[in-house]
């Protein structure tokens, strides 16, 4: 989830090389995943997911050498995310995004094998039963994480917007990046960047954001490497899908 170079996106260092470092790459609960809406099973049971975001409690935004990341102060529940699948609330950590080279790859989780231009990920944590987000990492309902994904459209969303064209992070409420409709797909997964925890709730979002192709491509002038460094422009950084291994994808929704 930090930035460090022991793994990346390359030919040499990519998701296929995980493994090597991180055994749990190849486990039974790995993300993303390909989501085939037809073979989701709708649970009634699911409740509606509630989202309680506040302004002004992110601390700021940072290119982490993977991704483009926005930390925040995570210490009350007042941004936290309840309800869907979930037996408590979760704290809100970071969000950050996954994107593509061109509009035709990008996002993590596909659907029905269809990728996105690029995927957004809202990390939380169970601060109710974890003292820290690094001893939450660890256990199997550690960590919630909402996925959306984002189209290129002419109109984009605003605070996109906003968390595009400025650096200011203060005042920025996240739920200006969710879709209006919060239906949504869960599965038991993992993180999709090493340690690779196999720790995450995931609720996958059924409607995707919009993104403007300005704004898309000022994602594609980032670099994964340091002024010091060779440039290396920071696209192509998501994990392609992992094997279901007979887990379950509930939907809150009926087909």
């Amino acid at each position: 989830m930090t930035g460090h170079h022991s793994w990346g996106y390359g030919q040499n260092d990519g998701p296929s090389e995980w493994h090597k470092l991180y055994p749990v790459a190849q486990g039974n609960c790995q993300s993303p995943i390909d989501i085939i809406p037809a073979q989701a099973i709708y649970d009634p049971c699911l409740k509606p997911l509630s989202i309680s975001y506040r302004s002004g409690s992110s601390l700021d935004i940072s290119n982490n050498g993977h991704s483009v990341m926005v930390d925040f102060k995570d210490m009350d529940d007042k941004t936290a995310i309840y309800g869907g699948p979930l037996e408590s609330s979760y704290r809100l950590k970071q969000f950050h995004f996954h994107w593509g080279a061109s509009d035709d790859s990008g996002s993590e989780h596909t659907i029905n094998g269809k990728s996105f231009p690029c995927e957004l990920h809202l990390v939380h944590w169970n601060a109710k039963k974890y003292m820290t987000f690094a001893d939450a990492v660890e256990a199997t309902d550690g960590l919630a994480v909402t996925g959306v994904f984002l189209e290129v459209r002419k109109t984009a969303q605003a605070g996109l917007q906003q968390k595009t064209e400025k650096n200011n992070s203060l005042h920025f409420n996240p739920t200006s990046l969710l879709p209006p409709c919060l239906d949504y797909w869960t599965y038991p997964g993992s993180l999709t960047t090493p340690p690779l925890n196999e720790s995450v709730t995931w609720i996958v979002l059924k409607e995707a954001i919009q993104i403007s192709d300005k704004q898309m491509e000022k994602f594609r002038t980032l670099l994964f490497t340091t002024e010091e460094e060779e440039r290396i422009q920071m696209v192509n950084n998501f994990r392609p899908p992992q094997p279901l291994k007979g887990r379950v994808v509930r939907a809150s929704f009926k087909a």
